[in-house]
């Protein structure tokens, strides 16, 4: 029986076997890290300070209870679900009534705020930190309110980071919603907050669905702000992971279970909400 015959538009032999070396290598290259994790942490803590062994020769989960006893994992856990949960909700609270404001109406200054809420994006953080330093301290010493050290004040300084990317991602999305249906609400007697909740946001779901992930996942993985503003009982995650190391030993199967521990909160929900995230980051690039 013959071949059939090749299409013209098809990619050549060459590309395709080109394409699947590069994957292979790449999917090597993702989940070698992946494996050298897994694998520590189920090592006895001389397997792992010694030689490096691709095959262990003896597996223990015990790690994996002794990372909540050796330092307060579950008070850090706590901590950054508190954290990164109310970081997320205001930053998405916000970002909607905002970018819905500047997407639907005409003011004076528009332009100047959209600009200013972009360029807040091409700073690098570290430059914030004195400053915010200064300022917590400050209004902590005016007015009693302990910002530095909170968890109230973690939460704010997060705010700066990810209600800026916010605004102008949800900005974009809402320009992808048809204006025709708000007049429909209005007609049918909403006004322009019911239009808003009962339409708009609907309609965009996708869209703050990726927003509340950007800012979930900013909030819980960051360690330069957390190392500072945070104390012994306001400490996150990121940076409780330190505890790990003691000048006497670096317990490097509790780090690696730690970790995968840790990460499993981001993974879990990315997965489940990596339709709404696709979707969302598309339609919100695309008008």
């Amino acid at each position: 029986m013959s071949k059939a015959p090749r299409s013209p538009m098809a990619a050549p032999q060459s590309f395709l076997w080109s394409r699947r070396i590069f994957l292979t290598l790449l999917t090597v290259f993702v989940l070698l890290p992946v494996y050298v994790m897994i694998s520590s942490s189920l090592k006895p803590l001389q397997d792992v300070s010694g030689k490096f062994q691709w095959i262990p020769s003896g597996l223990t989960i015990r790690p994996y209870f002794d990372i909540w006893e050796t330092v307060p994992l579950a008070d850090y856990f706590v901590n950054s679900l508190i954290v990164a949960g109310a970081a997320t909700v205001c930053s998405v609270a916000i970002a909607v009534f905002a970018a819905y404001a500047v997407s639907r109406y005409n003011f004076r200054g528009k332009r100047v705020f959209t600009v200013t809420v972009l360029s807040t994006q091409m700073f690098p953080g570290i430059l914030f930190l004195l400053p915010l330093f200064l300022i917590y301290v400050n209004i902590g010493n005016a007015t009693g309110i302990a910002l530095f050290g909170s968890r109230g004040g973690l939460i704010l300084t997060y705010l700066t980071f990810s209600l800026p990317f916010s605004i102008w991602m949800l900005i974009g999305y809402f320009d992808s919603v048809p204006k025709d249906l708000d007049e429909a609400a209005k007609v049918d007697g909403c006004g322009p907050l019911g239009a808003l909740f009962r339409v708009v946001v609907p309609a965009a779901i996708p869209g703050i669905v990726a927003v509340a992930v950007y800012a979930f996942m900013t909030a819980w993985g960051e360690v330069l702000f957390a190392s500072v503003m945070t104390n012994d009982t306001t400490r996150t995650l990121a940076v409780g992971l330190q505890g790990y190391s003691t000048q006497n030993d670096v317990y490097w199967n509790q780090i690696m279970a730690a970790s995968l521990v840790v990460s499993l909160p981001v993974v879990a929900g990315f997965l489940l909400l990596q339709r709404y995230l696709v979707t969302g980051l598309t339609a919100g690039a695309v008008k």
